[in-house]
């Protein structure tokens, strides 16, 4: 089924909607544990789940390998992230077509990130520049077989601080065929909130799902939000520094954080919480 159908359903049953996003691991070991954990968080009801993209070689072989095992095997309504990196458009048919036979119909479409012996992104010779561009594409080859979602940045991409521009090219990415957008991670809800307001003004008009990353420990807490360049919450800090050093005080303490952010969604209107 379609995510779009799946958050209707939900909204009109006045039901809050779960997806747990999934990393292609690096071991054969990784890839066993995480289909049990698969197995074992589908008891949670999830609405979806995603598999994150690993431009080129064998992470993106293992990505679809992984969508074709939650879709069929495990039964998940499951979503394939797909990026422009590294993808001439020969590579890119060839993942479109691994989801297709798998009965992968739902497709995050996105421009990724540089690889990480580049400094700046650059398109593949024969690919494609920007995420619309993709989005264009896949509607273009598949018609309405994919739901399409789109990637948000509230708080402006590594690339592009300027949150106003980048709600334009939001805008455009709907408008090429995008159907619901699943935004970076966040720690600042009142940020998020407001960026919520400002898409709606822009007229996009798509559900917009709030990405939400748990707290593991506090060196890789700090690591993601310098490196996706998002604001932590003063307090939320002079909590976590005094056992940065404990990892589990600090998962516990996260928890804490982390579900009075959802809890603040839901009463903003958010329906659905994409961790």
């Amino acid at each position: 089924m379609h995510i779009k159908e799946k958050l209707a359903q939900n909204e009109a049953a006045e039901r809050v909607g779960i997806s747990f996003e999934f990393f292609p691991p690096k071991t054969a070991q990784g890839v066993q544990n995480l289909y049990d954990r698969m197995d074992r968080m589908h008891a949670l009801g999830p609405s979806f789940i995603d598999i994150t993209w690993g431009a080129g070689g064998r992470l993106s072989d293992l990505t679809c390998e992984m969508v074709n095992v939650a879709q069929s095997v495990y039964g998940l309504e499951t979503c394939m992230h797909l990026t422009c990196t590294d993808m001439p458009t020969e590579k890119v048919d060839a993942a479109l077509q691994a989801a297709y036979k798998s009965g992968c119909t739902n497709i995050l479409a996105l421009r990724g990130d540089p690889p990480r012996e580049k400094e700046k992104w650059e398109a593949a010779e024969g690919g494609l520049r920007y995420a619309k561009d993709l989005v264009k594409y896949i509607r273009d080859k598949y018609g309405n077989h994919f739901d399409i979602g789109v990637g948000g940045y509230p708080e402006g991409a590594d690339d592009n601080p300027d949150v106003d521009l980048l709600i334009d090219h939001l805008k455009e990415k709907v408008d090429a065929g995008a159907s619901f957008v699943i935004t970076q991670m966040f720690y600042d809800t009142d940020l998020f909130i407001s960026w919520v307001k400002k898409c709606r003004a822009k007229g996009i008009n798509v559900p917009i799902i709030p990405g939400i990353m748990p707290i593991q420990t506090y060196a890789a807490f700090i690591r993601r939000a310098n490196w996706t360049k998002i604001h932590i919450p003063e307090d939320w800090l002079e909590t976590l520094e005094p056992v940065k050093n404990d990892d589990a005080a600090v998962k516990e303490i996260g928890k804490v954080l982390i579900a009075d952010m959802c809890r603040r969604l839901l009463a903003a209107g958010i329906n659905h919480l994409h961790l």
